[in-house]
């Protein structure tokens, strides 16, 4: 696109296929600020009170000025949104740079046409949403698109989470799952996400296929969309639920005994998670959790959080202010769409007891990193399942960012370890590769665990549940959720591990340059080897024929830095992790070591980035 004039020809072209009339008015408010002395009228049949109220709603009535218009217009047309990770992400409103009805028109076409190549549209596709801005009126469209194709369609009701979508796909034998959502991303964003027949997430060549569809699918006009009552699309009710409920109780096995005196604190953030994981806990025998009240009902603009993600400083303040006030053992939080799961424990002072019975008892409280509580979960999970038949067969995974305690674990059970790229759709497919394997437990560093095989993706409801048997194991036993992990350490070693993320709209620049001249050290730390995943088609044991990754592993003498650029924002995120052994000194001295490692590591490391 160049000039203004083709500028305008985009926008105005846009707007005749544009299939809503408020993102039609919305485009065509800007194009008049943008060009005020004879901005093109394509759209205009939207009609004045369509075009006023989506303008009052995107504030572009009386808003910005030309040259801001001009500014908005180049970014909304400067390209469109590519089906890549999953699918598609990014901020609701018209144009093909963001989320709206005509982009998920053509990423379902081209989904729809995708499965007729493949053969298998027979088979139908399940379709459920979040609880977003548009989320229902996009599922709405989807469903109407998939249809329209000649596909049955089976909608979960609305809203729903994530993990049920994912159960719901090989529940119900589809093809496919769509899931609208935009997970723990700002209030402004939506997302549509695709699972493939195995109900994990979509992987290449598939993505690939389907992005080239829409690149090549002409004018949307020409799709056609069946009415909401067609007879193609069926609407369930909550049978779904309660299968994936049952079947998360029964692969947690039989219920721990005293489970009723457990005292949780748990917040949905917003979400959609909270009356699913109420039913959850109750059908397993677990007393109702304390539920944080301003949190506890899906609001689509995350009021009470500055960014809707229980890993961001400060998300999870209102849920540890209810259990200090009520002498909590536990916090667990959902993210928006439930996949996610956070966890934080009460710090006791020497000699407290468990749950503080007084405010001296406790000396705060701490939210667990994802590595932690992968960590606890993967040793609870392995403990559990010994008695298995084959228990040699088990495989746990995560991957190439998350800690290497779980590794270590995983060789002490003399099961299989699998580490993989990132992202749950290599994690859920670990123990595809490894003949004879049974998946146990699979988590990464970002709050994502799947506990079994129930769910083929991420899962914050196996996931609380496994964290609740633990926590009650411990207090049935007069400890605690730290003095479980205290145990790993003592173990298998401290394993320290932490992040820095360099942002950059060059990231292919600074991968190149490192690889050109990698850094023999960091911190006064020598770098025992460097592993490039760009020249590799797979990992280790169990991750399969994956693709080559833009990753580069230092390896070092007590620990490793892995650096990959991220593929949604201009970032570069690094991931550094520190061991140190306890054994011959204290838990506190390994600690206190690792630390004091870091500090110079993390030093190195941002000057090599930030000076380079």
């Amino acid at each position: 696109m160049t000039g203004e004039a083709g500028l305008r020809a985009a926008v105005e072209a846009w707007i005749a296929d544009d299939p809503d009339p408020g993102d039609r008015a919305e485009l065509q408010g800007l194009l008049d600020q943008a060009f005020p002395a004879g901005g093109g009228r394509a759209g205009a049949e939207a009609g004045a009170g369509a075009r006023r109220g989506a303008e009052a709603e995107a504030g572009v009535g009386a808003g910005p000025e030309a040259g801001a218009a001009v500014a908005e217009l180049r970014d909304r047309f400067a390209d469109r949104l590519h089906f890549g990770t999953a699918g598609l992400r990014g901020v609701v409103a018209a144009g093909p740079n963001r989320m709206n009805r005509a982009v998920v028109r053509a990423a379902t076409a081209a989904v729809a046409g995708w499965l007729a190549s493949e053969g298998t549209a027979s088979l139908g596709v399940v379709l459920g949403c979040d609880a977003r801005h548009r989320s229902a009126e996009f599922a709405e469209e989807a469903a109407g698109v998939l249809a329209g194709a000649g596909i049955a369609v089976h909608m979960l009701p609305r809203p729903c989470p994530t993990p049920l979508l994912a159960f719901a796909v090989r529940q119900l034998g589809m093809a496919a799952g769509v899931m609208i959502t935009a997970s723990h991303n700002p209030a402004a964003d939506n997302g549509y996400k695709l699972y493939l027949s195995d109900g994990a997430q979509v992987i290449p060549p598939a993505d690939a296929d389907i992005e080239k569809r829409i690149a090549g699918l002409g004018p949307l006009a020409r799709v056609p969309v069946a009415a909401a009552g067609s007879p193609l699309i069926t609407r369930h009710g909550d049978e779904i639920a309660e299968a994936y409920l049952a079947a998360i109780v029964a692969a947690a096995g039989s219920a721990v005994t005293g489970a009723a005196e457990l005292n949780v604190v748990y917040t949905p953030m917003h979400g959609v998670a909270g009356r699913l994981m109420l039913r959850l806990l109750r059908l397993a025998g677990f007393a109702a959790p304390h539920v944080v009240a301003a949190q506890a009902e899906p609001d689509p603009d995350f009021p009470t959080v500055a960014f809707p993600n229980p890993e961001e400083p400060g998300a999870l303040d209102l849920a540890l202010a209810d259990a200090r006030r009520l002498g909590a053992d536990l916090v667990v939080a959902s993210d928006p769409d439930g996949d996610r799961l956070a966890v934080a424990v009460p710090v006791l002072a020497p000699g407290g007891t468990t749950p503080p019975e007084k405010d001296e008892d406790a000396v705060g409280w701490r939210v667990l990193t994802g590595d932690q509580v992968g960590a606890l979960l993967g040793a609870s999970l392995l403990d559990r399942t010994a008695g298995q038949a084959a228990p040699q067969a088990r495989l746990v995974a995560s991957t190439v960012v998350s800690s290497t305690l779980l590794s270590k674990i995983a060789a002490a059970a003399h099961v299989h370890y699998a580490e993989t790229l990132t992202g749950f759709k290599w994690i859920a497919r670990a123990a595809d590769g490894v003949p004879g394997a049974r998946f146990v437990f699979g988590y990464e560093e970002a709050l994502g665990y799947a506990v079994g095989d129930v769910v083929r993706d991420k899962d914050g409801f196996g996931a609380a549940l496994a964290m609740l048997r633990l926590a009650e194991e411990a207090k049935s036993a007069d400890r605690s959720v730290l003095d479980i992990y205290d145990d790993l350490e003592r173990t298998y070693g401290v394993h320290l591990t932490s992040q820095l993320t360099l942002r950059t709209a060059d990231q292919a620049q600074v991968m190149s340059r490192l690889r050109a001249a990698p850094p023999d050290a960091f911190g006064g730390e020598p770098v025992a080897g460097l592993t490039d995943l760009a020249g590799l088609t797979g990992l280790a044991e169990g991750a399969g024929d994956v693709p080559r990754a833009d990753v580069l592993i230092f390896r070092l003498a007590g620990g490793r830095v892995v650096l990959r650029p991220s593929g949604t924002e201009p970032k570069i995120k690094c991931y550094i992790e520190i061991t140190e052994t306890a054994a011959g000194r204290s838990l506190a001295a390994a600690r206190e070591a690792a630390a004091a490692r870091l500090v110079p590591l993390r030093a190195a490391l941002e000057a090599l980035l930030y000076g380079g």
